[in-house]
């Protein structure tokens, strides 16, 4: 179901009927390249310490024992949501060029720099398309879709061309290149295409974007001043 429905968070008890308990499918979820952005809350009616430390150590994002107010449980759903939000703010404003003094965990920080890298080395490589970048980045093409859905809100096309659109940016504002000549360098032949997505990424148009950020870029951090 989680793999079927990709949700925001899933709340599970540790006992359950057939062959798997809550410990076991948490495991599972965090062992998925495609699922383990998902929170997980364990729900338990024991009070053994090993329990609770064995939901723990396959990476429950956090536990409550029965039974509990249904206030307490609402009050860890949205707290767990809102650091999705700022996971998805993180992805965005790095994307963006924006500063983001927001922690976020390093695997997730690692995995936005390994998505940029591996873009950016193929922005005139004819060849590449989602399945290539899946390969690139030792993943299925559907884990790879749920994965950066998850954790940027972008469908995966949507992601892509946004990292293309950020290197578009960069050169613009680092390269003197024109926005033809930038369109170009990172795979859109279509400029008008290219100034309309890159007006709905960046807020602002192109020419627009180049006035306002020439002279308070940041070279060395790829950040705004």
């Amino acid at each position: 179901m989680a793999e079927k429905h990709d949700p925001d968070l899933i709340i599970s008890d540790i006992a359950m009927a057939g062959n798997m308990d809550g410990v076991e499918l948490c495991h599972k979820i965090k062992q998925s390249e495609a699922l383990n952005h998902i929170p997980v809350i364990l729900l338990t009616g024991t009070t053994n310490n090993e329990i609770k430390l064995q939901g723990i150590s396959e990476g429950a994002d956090d536990y409550i024992t029965k039974p509990f107010d249904a206030d307490l449980l609402l009050a860890r759903v949205q707290s767990l949501l809102k650091n999705q939000t700022q996971l998805r703010k993180y992805f965005l404003d790095s994307i963006t060029l924006k500063e983001n003094t927001q922690k976020v965990p390093a695997e997730y920080q690692d995995f936005l720099k390994r998505c940029i890298q591996i873009i950016e080395a193929n922005l005139e490589n004819a060849d590449f398309d989602s399945q290539y970048f899946a390969r690139a980045m030792g993943m299925s093409h559907s884990a790879l879709y749920t994965k950066i859905k998850g954790v940027s809100g972008q469908t995966l096309t949507a992601f892509v061309r946004s990292i293309r659109m950020r290197r578009a940016a960069v050169l613009m504002l680092t390269e003197n290149m024109n926005i033809t000549q930038a369109s170009f360098q990172v795979g859109f032949e279509n400029v008008r295409y290219f100034r309309e997505q890159f007006t709905k990424l960046f807020g602002l148009t192109p020419s627009d974007y180049i006035k306002k950020y020439r002279h308070s870029f940041n070279k060395d951090l790829n950040t705004m001043k």
